[in-house]
């Protein structure tokens, strides 16, 4: 029976892996709707950006140009329905394909968040941005992330897990 084994193994490796791969997906949603909630509120700026980072506020900015207020308000309640709709992405490919053994699943659940972190993050360090408080959350996500891709690949990698 030791092939057995070594299926069941395989798919726990796959569910464990999937579960932590929709974990940090919806961590992506949970930072979403902080960006969101601080878009409305007094602090204006990003989750961990602050005077060192930016040296005007919410209204500083609305006394200089209430149409640039306007603006940059609009691109945060923007970007934090695309950081949403990724983490909601990544939660239901990983729940729904990649804990199945879908391939197809894995593959696109991988690379949402490949795509979206190389565009956004490296855009960051030049102008001072990539504050732990600002990306730290992000990271701790990815780390989970990639946590869960190694251990789901695992799954996937082995024979019997031919789907999609």
């Amino acid at each position: 029976m030791p092939a057995v084994h070594t299926s069941q193994e395989k798919q726990s490796r796959l569910r464990t892996g999937a579960a932590l791969m929709t974990i940090a997906g919806l961590a992506f949603v949970g930072y979403a709707a902080a960006f969101l909630v601080l878009n409305f509120s007094g602090a204006f700026l990003e989750l961990g950006i602050g005077p060192d980072e930016v040296d005007k506020g919410k209204a500083e900015v609305e006394a200089f140009s209430p149409e640039l207020s306007h603006y940059i308000s609009h691109l945060h309640i923007a970007l934090s329905g695309f950081i949403a709709a990724t983490g909601l992405a990544i939660a239901g490919l990983s729940w729904f394909g990649v804990r199945r053994g879908e391939r197809w699943a894995f593959a696109t659940a991988v690379t949402v968040p490949v795509v979206g972190l190389l565009v956004s993050v490296p855009a960051h360090y030049p102008w001072g941005l990539a504050t732990l408080g600002h990306l730290g959350p992000v990271y701790a996500a990815v780390a989970i992330f990639l946590a869960g891709v190694a251990v789901a690949y695992s799954g996937l990698r082995s024979p019997g897990m031919e789907h999609g």
